[in-house]
């Protein structure tokens, strides 16, 4: 039997991201999940109204509690702040973790400050299996690594990797428009591996939050990486189909 995923990330009021959207995805695939909530938020589709953060000990307590029955992989959300990102890289277990770097909120709102942004490169980037940036967070990794603007996007991938995460799944939703939205898997030692689909002219909330937990899922049922990733990818066109 596959074991449970582990979700940890925020509660979006709106319940159109964060964890909400995470269990949708576990819905979706079949799969269960455990959860260890970083903050409460409330928002909308358009702002962010209140963040609060949850305690570490709290954090931790609820990490220590879905570790008890084990867990097949992790999917790690907003984290909110750098207290936050270190109990999570003191307590994850050694199983693929795939971490959606959530900055900011789709309205615009900053969802981690530098230290964390910091400290997420510093303590997490070692532990990840797959690293899952849109265009604008990666832009934003990159300038916390010290990096020009006008830097390749293959440099900065790059340079994440050799931070000792394992593999980068670049999302192309932010790209400019095309008839084709292109996702690129960068692993250290492979050829980049592009992924394409329709592209819809408009935008769904939480996309990148049901991507990353799809792949957990499919990572837990012990699917490799293109193929966790073409089976996410399917989730998110059908998503865009019904709506």
């Amino acid at each position: 039997m596959t074991q449970p995923v582990l979700l940890i990330g925020g509660m979006d009021s709106s319940g159109g991201a964060g964890l909400a959207r995470d269990l949708l995805a576990m819905q979706a695939s079949g799969q269960t999940a455990r959860l260890a909530i970083t903050a409460v938020t409330a928002q909308t589709d358009h702002r962010v109204l209140a963040v609060e953060p949850v305690a570490p000990s709290l954090l931790a307590a609820q990490i220590e509690a879905a570790l008890e029955t084990g867990i097949g992989a992790v999917k790690i959300g907003a984290l909110f702040n750098a207290p936050l990102i270190r109990v999570v890289a003191a307590l994850l277990p050694d199983v693929p973790v795939v971490l959606d770097p959530v900055l900011c909120s789709s309205s615009g709102h900053a969802l981690l400050d530098q230290e964390g942004v910091q400290a997420l490169i510093a303590l997490l980037l070692p532990r990840t299996t797959i690293l899952t940036p849109n265009l604008p967070e990666l832009a934003a990794l990159a300038a916390a690594l010290g990096m020009a603007p006008a830097v390749e996007r293959e440099e900065i991938v790059n340079a994440l990797l050799s931070r000792g995460c394992r593999s980068v799944l670049l999302k192309g939703g932010h790209d400019l428009p095309s008839s084709v939205s292109e996702d690129v898997l960068y692993e250290t030692g492979s050829l980049p591996v592009a992924f394409r689909s329709p592209r819809f002219s408009f935008e769904l909330r939480g996309t990148g939050c049901q991507l990353a937990s799809a792949l957990a899922a499919g990572l837990a049922e012990g699917q490799d990486l293109p193929e966790a990733i073409r089976a996410a990818r399917c989730g998110i066109e059908e998503r865009f189909r019904n709506a």
